[in-house]
């Protein structure tokens, strides 16, 4: 066997049990990074199947190791990308697949490594045997909101996959299940015994799905004090939850009426939805959630920008009239400038991804004014001013707004309001650039038209 033939292979025996050739050169698991070898052919033909990479844009594998997932992927999606972290199998497999112009190899750290760039490739699929030294801190980096993957497929401790996917009731369910559940659908696919791996670890382990779940799902929280609540309630779990919850407001019996249980009620005895319902109360949430109203009153103006009367919101866009719109862009000291994915609740471009905050201006309100409102409103930021950067007239591109944008300087971090967005990050232009060129459709039609007219403004 040439070593061509050796890397398209994955992997073969070496010398020791323990070791595996992988483009000719013999490669021991390393302790200090998790590494179990998949060895059963059978099995990684499978796990491969199950992320159904033919023909989609863009899989990520992460922790290739010798192969052996991998050369079940090659040639399947457009796009393969390889992110390993041991230097060794990093090169390793760019020897392996260097004529296979759909393979990427990177070598990084897939705890921290840069997801932005993904964005542009639509479509991100996910696939790994996952080191059990730092699956954990894997996962939580990558499915955190916001993230570019759109499904995944991972091996890692069954005991772990067991916590992940558990509904309210099984002896299994925990704060981890809650906290995962609350972004995705989890499934387990199988379980995995020891043997099929080099070197053999102690326990078995299992496969699970992970798709997004609906944002509209579940009503919106703030995710910073739910997931505070989670932890805490979960940190001790045979005390009842009124000893370990802050002070409840209206009184820990009226929490309990509200969620129809108990006053004794341990933190395993709610479910995904009565955690979120708990997480609202003490936001003080009673109400049911809502989008925009259609009887909020706009300034409907002219083709030069005067105003001519006032109508309801609903009626100016069911008409197509024009109004006045104000777009801000919200930039950090290393020149990042910070992108919202709007709500599901908004009327218009539900979940699409949006400049730093917007939003029409009020009745009489200047665009200066309507600017600092929706920085407060949307990001909990408070500036001294922002500055004016681009007129962009009302067509087509703006839905028929008047938009200035405007520009703002904040350090960070933001405080999102979940009515109004449902995650955001920062991005460089130059990334911002990329994908807007690659998939306009992913925005907000006025952002696109107003992207392209602020990095226009900019040309020398």
């Amino acid at each position: 066997m040439n070593r061509r033939d050796q890397g398209q292979g994955g992997y073969s025996r070496g010398r020791s049990d323990r070791r595996r050739v992988i483009s000719g050169v013999s490669v021991t698991p390393r302790k200090s990074l998790g590494q179990n070898f998949l060895q059963d052919e059978e099995v990684a033909r499978w796990i491969a199947d199950q992320i159904k990479p033919d023909g989609v844009p863009f899989v990520v594998e992460i922790g290739p190791g010798v192969g052996a997932l991998t050369k079940h992927l090659v040639g399947r999606p457009k796009h393969l990308l390889l992110v390993e972290k041991d230097t060794q199998l990093a090169a390793e497999q760019r020897a392996a697949w260097f004529d296979q112009p759909s393979v990427e190899v990177v070598e990084a750290d897939a705890t921290r490594i840069d997801m932005r760039p993904w964005y542009a490739r639509g479509e991100v699929r996910a696939i790994s045997n996952l080191p059990y030294s730092v699956g954990g801190e894997i996962l939580r980096h990558l499915l955190t909101p916001p993230t570019p993957i759109t499904e995944a497929v991972f091996m890692l401790q069954k005991e772990v996959c067991l916590r992940l996917s558990a509904p309210c009731g099984a002896n299994e369910y925990g704060g981890l299940s809650v906290l995962v559940q609350q972004d995705w659908d989890v499934e387990l696919l199988r379980i995995v015994p020891p043997e099929v791996f080099v070197p053999k670890p102690k326990v078995d382990s299992g496969v699970i799905r992970l798709r997004p779940r609906s944002p509209s799902a579940l009503p919106v929280y703030d995710r910073l004090k739910f997931d505070r609540l989670v932890r805490l309630g979960f940190g001790q779990r045979r005390k009842q939850l009124k000893n370990l919850l802050p002070e409840a407001p209206g009184g820990w019996e009226a929490v309990a009426a509200a969620l129809d249980k108990p006053t004794t009620m341990r933190a395993e005895e709610l479910s995904l939805p009565q955690w979120v319902q708990l997480a609202r109360w003490y936001e003080g949430r009673t109400t049911e959630d809502a989008g925009q109203k259609a009887t909020e009153m706009f300034d409907v103006v002219d083709e030069n920008n005067q105003v001519v009367e006032q109508l309801p919101r609903g009626e100016v866009h069911a008409r197509g009239l024009r109004h006045r719109a104000v777009h801000i862009f919200v930039i950090n000291p290393r020149g990042d400038i910070y992108l919202q994915r709007r709500s599901h609740l908004k009327d218009v471009a539900p979940l699409k991804w949006d400049s730093s905050a917007a939003g029409h201006l009020d009745v009489g309100e200047s665009y200066a004014a309507a600017a600092l409102r929706e920085l407060h409103e949307e990001l909990g930021i408070r500036v001294d001013e922002t500055k004016l950067a681009v007129e962009v007239p009302a067509d087509e591109g703006t839905d028929n707004e008047f938009v200035e944008l405007r520009i703002a300087h904040h350090p960070g971090p933001v405080k999102v309001q979940p009515e109004e967005i449902h995650s955001g990050t920062w991005f460089t232009p130059e990334l911002i650039d990329g994908w807007v060129a690659a998939r306009p459709e992913d925005f907000a039609k006025g952002f696109v038209t107003c992207w392209r007219a602020f990095r226009r403004s900019l040309a020398p």
